[in-house]
């Protein structure tokens, strides 16, 4: 058991990320171990902290290669009569350029490998190689109780790493990784309403199920709603991904979505007709924020921050089903994630220039949430 907090992987990015910059600045040397279900997103955490630092990234996978790949091959020197190793191109060696060694699926990787290990964990070196100040080693694996093939961490190479504990966060997976990946509106609309289908391994371990729900298996299940045309198909291969309970669920509401979501109709409409062209459920309309955040650009955002602002008051408009949903929230939640998108991508201007948003902006200063 790792008896570290759990926490979510956009905290463990921002921690690594951290790590880093204590490493540049201070000298920090420390090895970083994530822990944590297949599926839940180690690797895509080290690819996204290597792209932030403009970073090489070094992948070695510990289950595929022998103690002698780390430690280079002998070459005999015949004018100094000795025994000269050669390292192994995949360790980093520049000083002059960031790079993220990456030992990944240490905790199976066979016994008889892992002292060679040690040395770049803690030493920081394998042999007559020093790896350069300039590279970040980080770890990761998992768990033997999480079903995955593990080997029980020695004392020896637990004592060599900073570890966290990594657990799936729903509201973390939707912001830091559905939006910014553009993943299929319904998934994340059915996440949001379902955050306990975010991780269903320990239920499937338990019950004695092959297939369980992850991170990784929600963004497979989102490429192919967009991949495979054939309904039909699509949900025998959606049953194959999210298993068979959890699919049934999913393809109701992804059914109800493509039925009552109308993105293009939506935009191109005038503002007298639209309130009748918003869908009539939750599901729907949760989908159709995360839908407008996916399609917002330079061109369409005017339109997108008017329709965000004018969902929010739906339930006084049209009543019905639409005064019994939280559409208040929803909306904020949706414009709070809209400027973000508009922050990073440079559109500030749309909503300087935006009379919907400056009404939204004066109607929450005037209920003190300004």
């Amino acid at each position: 058991m790792v008896n570290a907090p759990p926490i979510s992987t956009g905290q463990a990015l921002r921690l690594l990320q951290a790590g880093w910059q204590a490493q540049a600045g201070h000298g920090l040397r420390a090895s970083w171990m994530l822990h944590g279900r297949p599926g839940i997103g180690k690797t895509e955490i080290v690819q996204a902290l290597a792209a932030g630092m403009g970073a090489r990234l070094y992948d070695l996978r510990l289950t595929t290669i022998e103690p002698q790949d780390l430690r280079g091959l002998p070459f005999f020197d015949m004018e100094t009569r000795r025994t000269v190793w050669f390292r192994p191109e995949d360790l980093p060696d520049d000083p002059a350029r960031p790079s993220v060694l990456f030992l990944d699926e240490l905790t199976a990787a066979p016994p008889h490998l892992q002292p060679t290990v040690y040395g770049l964990l803690h030493e920081r070196r394998v042999g007559g190689h020093v790896l350069p100040d300039s590279c970040f080693v980080v770890a990761a694996g998992n768990m033997v109780e999480d079903g995955a093939i593990a080997y029980e961490m020695g004392t020896a190479l637990s004592d060599r790493l900073i570890h966290l504990h990594l657990a799936a966060n729903a509201e973390d997976w939707v912001q830091n990784y559905a939006i910014p990946q553009g993943l299929d509106p319904a998934v994340i609309a059915f996440i949001r309403t379902r955050p306990d289908c975010l991780d269903t391994t320990e239920i499937a371990l338990r019950e004695g199920e092959m297939i369980a729900c992850t991170p990784r298996s929600w963004a497979r299940a989102s490429a192919l709603m967009g991949a495979l045309p054939d309904r039909d198909l699509r949900n025998i291969a959606l049953a194959g991904v999210l298993g068979e309970a959890v699919a049934a669920e999913f393809r109701l509401i992804a059914d109800e979505i493509a039925a009552t979501v109308q993105i293009d109709a939506l935009l191109e409409a005038a503002a007298r007709d639209r309130p009748g062209l918003y869908p009539p459920s939750l599901h729907g309309m949760t989908a159709l924020v995360y839908a407008l955040i996916a399609r917002a650009d330079a061109a369409c955002l005017p339109r997108i921050i008017e329709i965000m602002a004018e969902l929010r008051g739906l339930g006084g408009a049209r009543g019905g089903a639409f005064a019994a949903m939280p559409l208040a929230e929803l909306g904020t939640h949706g414009v709070e994630l809209l400027i973000a998108r508009a922050l990073q991508q440079g559109w500030q201007e749309a909503f300087l220039t935006s009379r919907s948003y400056a009404a939204y902006m004066a109607e929450r200063e005037a209920a003190g949430l300004g």
